[in-house]
């Protein structure tokens, strides 16, 4: 049995491409599988922004540039795993092609989760006089096509097997939060379900859109559209607060009943791993701890 962290201690990561990304104070860890089963690690040092720079590690400042270095790392951490993960025969991808990949992912994103129901429900404004009702019903759609996104998800093969990463990851955070020796008996044992998921913190964001967007009326389409994408920064603010609250204290009712639909979602997300997804879980963290 090891010692429990500090509550503050923070510790977290990412599923990438067969392996795990781990952060924890300054040092990152991506582990990854080789088709050949051995463990490649990638490591580096990385001091935060909010650590530099004290203006930017205020609240609500904080979570916008945490989520902007957490995009950028963990960019470069799929690059690592792309490189490593797949065979000889399969064509791996470039540093320009993975941000260009990304680029092209986030503007679609935009396109089918913001505009499309935006344009939707300028149409049928005329037929709906509660501007908060159909504010709130145009955020409930832009809800409900995410959570159909996700499903679809489960489709592919490949994510399948990000999604057993991604419970593997929780697990041994979950171990290590709780004093644990991390080996694989003891680490398997714990939750796929973290509430300070990723998952959870996008959940949280849709939520929250919703209740701001709900009371700021209904200006044009094209100006509703850039209010949405220039209030995202603030919004992610707020919800990276919520993710941080809900995490610390887990052990109140309220708490849990705020973190359950992102508990939920994440049935989605993450999935049973098994034992090598949790020794390269665990691999990871022990690089950074």
């Amino acid at each position: 049995m090891g010692c429990k962290p500090n509550p503050e201690d923070i510790a977290g990561g990412q599923a990438i491409l067969e392996g795990v990304m781990m952060r924890h104070g300054t040092k990152i860890a991506a582990a990854v599988r080789r088709p050949d089963k051995e463990i490649v690690f990638q490591e580096r040092e990385y001091i935060p922004l909010t650590k530099r720079y004290k203006p930017l590690g205020w609240m609500f400042i904080r979570g916008t540039i945490t989520l902007f270095e957490m995009m950028f790392i963990g960019i470069k951490c799929l690059m690592f795993s792309a490189e490593v993960a797949l065979s000889e025969e399969e064509k791996k991808p470039q540093g320009w092609e993975m941000y260009v990949s990304f680029a092209v992912s986030f503007a679609i994103a935009i396109f089918f989760f913001v505009v499309v129901p935006a344009f939707f429900f300028t149409k049928i404004k005329f037929y709906i006089d509660n501007l908060i009702l159909l504010n709130i019903l145009e955020g409930c759609v832009r809800l409900g096509m995410f959570l159909c996104f996700l499903s679809a998800t489960l489709l592919m093969t490949d994510m399948r097997r990000v999604y057993m990463y991604h419970g593997a990851e929780h697990k041994t955070v979950f171990a290590w939060e709780d004093g644990q020796d991390l080996t694989v008996e003891n680490v398997k044992k714990y939750s796929t379900r973290h509430p300070r998921c990723g998952t959870s913190f996008i959940l949280f964001v849709m939520i929250i859109s919703i209740l701001v967007f709900s009371i700021l009326g209904r200006p044009e389409f094209w100006q509703r559209v850039m209010w949405k994408i220039l209030l995202m920064p603030v919004i992610a603010g707020i919800s990276y607060e919520a993710i941080r609250f809900t995490g610390k204290y887990t052990r109140f009712k309220l708490v849990q009943i705020l973190s359950w639909p992102g508990l939920a979602l994440q049935r989605i997300t993450t999935r049973e791993p098994d034992d090598d997804q949790i020794e390269v879980a665990i691999a990871a963290m022990k690089k950074v701890i």
